[in-house]
């Protein structure tokens, strides 16, 4: 088969959920130049490769699938993080039998430096790409992740696959992830053709959606040496408004019990389901008695698998959300006791486990003006005919929508503002200066997290939406290299807003990544 090279892509969501997909090109021996195909990973181990004859040289006469389990995992082989789609892959050589002989990092394409940078922060799908030209060094983030249980095809209505547990990118990231690299490689090349000292790094920065990807990646010191970050995200709207959001903090809680027979000996058993429930309850109950900014919200993920058993196993996931972090860490406290005192009243016993924490997001004006320019200059989006009939069967669909239709040709006016959602870029923006902005990649007021986000991320809107992107994060990213005040006032800003005592420490304090936190096991 000669070689099996990682070009782009990977499906699933968060960190990790096996089995995986993984979009591959295979060079040299037979078929020999540049056909297409896909591989799956599953326990730690490449098992199918399917084939498509798309390259030319392609001698099979059927598209083959073949089956087999390489002796080489692929976290040693480090799969995830090198599926960067911008000059970074893994070759491995298959050899008799089907297996695994030989792999070897390639160091290709836009010149962007690998090896030890394809695995960071403990994270397998985290990684870095860099383009040194000296000078100063500016980070663009670029997210992938997925949400479950929102499948759903590039069409105006719900489809079947929004009802399973299958994951959709309801928040964009796949556009997020793919416009940043488009415009990290537009960079590179701009220093290389205009000599301009500077250095252009590509952060992929998996999990935001509980994930808190980039707090274990800056917690690390992989920012440490960053003179300004960009970051954008996928929306219904153009905008680049200064925005705060709400800090955010997780956790799951583990109530255990005594099972037995419900109805025939039910004294003997003490329910686990009990504990989650009384501890919803309490913290219901505590909700009027909290700051009205704040947010708290959780779902059941374990709660019993038969009614006739008393469960001795229940499960509950909390977010608490706030503006202010010290705010967020005092009221996860107060909804631990409401854990203990449930055991307590239940006799069950309970642990919990943080699962991710989000600073609130520290705007940085001298950014976001200069964002703005850039993004007022390039203009909103225009639909063509196909594009405007499939808006409006969307727009039907909406909820009360805050935009109107029309309004993706439009930049929103410039504004302080606050979102009560939170994001892991949240931490960065205490770190380094930060600067982003939103896109029309969705029908006008679409909500996040929707099937009708799904919708449209997959058509040609949400590709003008991103290639929208890429060109503001292009353009912002020249006038900072070439304009070192940019740099120098937005320190100054930062330097101020953080305040002379402030001292980082993660709200999810020193736990490593949970690597399978959408799992409920």
């Amino acid at each position: 088969l000669g070689t099996i090279t990682v070009a782009i892509g990977i499906s699933g969501s968060g960190y990790r959920n096996p089995p995986t997909t993984y979009r591959i090109m295979v060079e040299g021996g037979n078929p020999t130049v540049g056909s297409a195909g896909t591989f799956t990973v599953e326990g730690g181990h490449i098992k199918d490769v399917f084939m498509s004859p798309v390259g030319t040289g392609y001698t099979h006469t059927d598209v083959p699938r073949i089956t087999f389990d390489s002796p080489v995992g692929y976290d040693d082989l480090q799969l995830i993080s090198s599926s960067t789609g911008i000059g970074a892959s893994v070759t491995v050589d298959v050899g008799a039998g089907l297996s695994i002989s030989s792999f070897k990092l390639n160091n290709i394409g836009y010149g962007f430096t690998q090896g030890e940078q394809l695995r960071i922060a403990g994270i397998p799908t985290a990684f870095i790409a860099e383009y040194n030209n000296g000078g100063p060094v500016l980070g663009i983030l670029g997210e992938f992740d997925a949400l479950p249980g929102l499948s759903q095809q590039n069409v105006p209505f719900k489809t079947a696959e929004g009802l399973s547990s299958a994951n959709g990118h309801a928040c964009g990231h796949h556009l997020f992830g793919a416009a940043s690299a488009w415009a990290v490689v537009a960079i590179k090349e701009w220093l290389e053709e205009s000599g301009t000292p500077g250095t252009i790094r590509f952060y992929g920065t998996p999990a935001e959606e509980g994930g808190s990807g980039k707090v274990y990646i800056a917690r690390d010191g992989y920012f440490d040496d960053v003179d300004i970050v960009l970051h954008w995200h996928p929306a219904s709207g153009n905008s680049a408004d200064a925005q705060s959001s709400n800090s955010n903090k997780s956790g799951k809680f583990t109530f255990s019990g005594i099972a037995a027979h419900a109805a025939s000996a039910p004294e003997k058993g003490r329910s686990a389901l009990d504990g989650v429930e009384a501890m919803n309850m309490m913290v219901n109950m505590m909700r009027e008695h909290i700051p009205q900014e704040s947010r708290i919200h959780y779902v059941i993920t374990k709660g019993g698998l038969a009614p006739n058993v008393v469960p001795d196993e229940a499960e509950v996931y909390y977010y608490v959300r706030h503006p202010r972090m010290n705010v967020v860490d005092e009221l996860f406290q107060r909804v631990v006791k409401a854990a203990e005192g449930a055991a307590l009243g239940t006799e069950t016993s309970m642990s919990y486990e943080v699962m991710h924490g989000n600073y609130a997001v520290l705007p940085n004006e001298t950014l976001q003006k200069m964002i703005h320019k850039n993004l007022s200059e390039l203009g909103g989006i225009s639909y063509d005919e196909e594009e405007e009939k499939f808006a409006e069967e969307i727009y039907q669909t909406l909820v009360s929508p805050s935009l109107q239709l029309g309004s993706q040709n439009m930049i929103k006016e410039y504004a302080v503002t606050h979102t009560y959602g939170s994001t892991d870029v949240g931490d960065l923006t205490w770190l380094v200066p930060t600067g982003g902005f939103r896109t029309a990649t969705w029908v006008p007021g679409t909500p996040a997290h929707s099937w009708k986000a799904v919708a449209s991320g997959g058509t040609s809107i949400g590709l003008k939406g991103a290639k929208l992107a890429a060109e503001v994060l292009t353009n912002s990213a020249k006038d900072i290299f070439l304009d070192p005040k940019i740099i120098e006032d937005s320190k100054k800003e930062l330097k101020m807003k953080q305040g002379e005592d402030f001292s980082y420490y993660p709200l999810l304090g020193d736990r490593s990544p949970p690597l399978e936190y959408r799992l409920n096991k």
